[in-house]
């Protein structure tokens, strides 16, 4: 299934590939049979960052937290961009990707062309289809941080631009800026979104001003799963939260803990797999435009492709909104 993603002027497909694993979590190979695999099965939408890499994983630990040790299968920076760059190399596939990726920081015109450009010599590209800020800059003023969009847009380097993880009062002045420019300037939003975080602040603006929406983190970060306890200490070595433990703080509560037991109490009484059943809820939300999956092994793929076939009764969403 393909969807018209907003004001970009872009149809892609409804499930997008989330490449934040890329030399991270899983090594090259295993992330060129993941595209593989992608394409062969109808998703076409491919989400990546900047600031996506082993190496930028093992300098967060080092900065925020004190922990200078190895977690990742590779150190190499931007190990993201640079792997998917190397696939569409080698398969000479780039026509048919819908290539996404962000900006990490510093978003004056000069910044951003040269972050860009970067991007653009990693994914071995001379063009983006969307480009947008991974998340609000407090030192770039908004007006420039428009101007610098609207910049790249008409210089043919991507295609539409937009912004991710904005609050609403972030959004609602950078719409107010570039309210007289090409829609595409901003033309998308990135939000997460799953049965823990199902509403963001941020949506209904978006349909209101029809830009796109674009759903990440379906499954918590693989904190649906049900793999993780309470205990801080005891968190499952190799894993999302073990490798990046800021997600600890995210999620780690006594109300989402009892919310996942309630999901695969539902998920054991209907016959379908849990983490199946919080994509298909996910996927279900009429106001998400397109989700993106992220996924270590092409099993986590399928259940996500599985996961769209799904049509959930209303009765079931009733039940999933009331938990708390």
């Amino acid at each position: 299934m393909t969807r018209l993603l907003g004001r970009s002027g872009l149809t892609v497909s409804q499930l997008g590939l989330g490449c934040t694993t890329f030399g991270r979590e899983i090594d090259e190979a295993e992330s060129f049979r993941l595209m593989d695999h992608a394409v062969a099965h109808g998703i076409t939408l491919f989400d990546t960052a900047e600031a996506y890499g082993g190496g930028q994983a093992k300098a967060y630990r080092r900065a925020t937290l004190g922990i200078d040790d190895t977690r990742e299968v590779s150190d190499e920076l931007h190990s993201s961009e640079k792997i998917v760059g190397r696939w569409l190399r080698s398969r000479g596939a780039r026509d048919r990707i819908t290539l996404v990726s962000k900006a990490a920081r510093g978003f004056t015109v000069p910044q951003v062309r040269q972050a860009l450009e970067a991007s653009l010599q990693r994914l071995q590209t001379d063009r983006l289809d969307l480009y947008l800020y991974h998340s609000y800059d407090p030192k770039t003023p908004a007006e420039e941080a428009v101007q610098a969009m609207a910049a790249v847009v008409s210089a043919g380097l991507t295609r539409a631009g937009g912004v991710s993880n904005y609050s609403l009062l972030h959004l609602e002045e950078a719409l107010s800026l570039a309210a007289e420019l090409d829609p595409r300037v901003l033309s998308v939003i990135e939000v997460p979104h799953n049965l823990l975080r199902p509403h963001h602040e941020t949506v209904p603006v978006a349909e209101r001003d029809r830009l796109g929406v674009l759903g990440y983190s379906p499954l918590a970060a693989g904190f649906l799963s049900g793999k993780y306890t309470p205990d801080r200490q005891a968190i499952p070595k190799g894993t999302r939260f073990d490798v990046i433990p800021g997600h600890i703080d995210i999620y780690f509560s006594e109300a989402n803990f009892r919310r996942v037991e309630r999901l695969h109490a539902m998920a054991k009484r209907e016959g379908i797999p849990p983490l199946r059943l919080a994509l298909a809820w996910a996927l279900q939300d009429p106001r998400i435009t397109n989700l993106l999956v992220g996924a270590r092994t092409q099993a986590h793929l399928d259940n996500a492709l599985e996961a769209a076939k799904l049509t959930i009764p209303s009765a079931w969403m009733d039940e999933i909104g009331g938990w708390r």
